[in-house]
């Protein structure tokens, strides 16, 4: 019989592989800005965020926070490097304006969670006190990073169109909160339970909705409003519900 640790280990190796997935979504887009030599009308905020994400459940997962947490720390480390690889490609063909918003934000995003590393090791002992502040953190994090797809769920009942959400990428974060919330079930972890919970709920709710509206989507090429449709690869949809 398979012990709960292995069970927990093998669904975490899986919820990497899928969050390496939703990691290297982006590729597309910084593949154009790349060939195209300009950010064009992309925005920085979703990679901005996401860097702070990485960071606070990297610092969640080491041992004096959060014991038994190793695939949390890997996943989020090799997130993090991809997510400044992708603002180091926006720096460079971004406007003046463009680079002070990502210099900015950065330095903010590094002064706070410097702030939310010393308050927890010197205000808080013990990994159960110092998981308990780092992890709703990580959680309210989170839920405010969640708020993005529900713009782009609202145009599609709006519209009664699928146009501006993608099926893969909404069936990946369905998959990918499902496992992580099945990694957080195994040996509980209530804060990544409540993260994944809502990604894998968020997940379910777009592609209820592609099932809902695909058939009353216009076909390639065309747009409810009249409009240039966007290639699936060029919608912002933040890739944020993960672990």
């Amino acid at each position: 019989m398979v012990s709960a640790e292995a069970a927990r280990n093998v669904v975490g190796i899986i919820g990497n592989v899928i969050s390496f997935g939703l990691f290297i979504s982006p590729v597309p887009t910084f593949y154009r800005i790349i060939k195209s030599k300009a950010v064009e009308e992309f925005k920085p905020d979703p990679y901005l965020a996401t860097v702070l994400n990485c960071l606070l459940w990297i610092f969640y997962g080491m041992p004096f926070i959060h014991p038994d947490s190793l695939l949390v720390v890997t996943i989020n480390s090799v997130g993090l490097v991809l997510e400044l690889i992708y603002l180091s490609i926006f720096f460079v063909y971004a406007t003046n304006n463009g680079r002070k918003k990502v210099v900015v934000w950065l330095l903010a995003e590094t002064v706070f969670f410097g702030a939310v590393v010393a308050v927890a090791l010197m205000l808080f002992h013990g990994t159960k006190r110092r998981s308990l502040f780092v992890g709703i953190l990580c959680d309210i994090f989170n839920i405010i990073m969640y708020s993005s797809p529900l713009t782009i769920m609202s145009k599609v009942i709006k519209t009664k169109s699928v146009e501006y959400m993608p099926f893969y990428l909404s069936l990946t974060n369905f998959l990918n909160g499902s496992c992580w919330t099945a990694y957080a079930l195994i040996k509980f972890d209530i804060y990544v339970l409540v993260s994944n919970g809502l990604g894998a709920i968020s997940g379910a709710v777009q592609l209820i909705l592609y099932g809902c509206y695909y058939g009353t989507t216009p076909k390639k090429g065309q747009s409810i409003d009249g409009t240039t449709k966007p290639a699936a690869s060029e919608v912002q949809l933040s890739a944020a519900d993960r672990v």
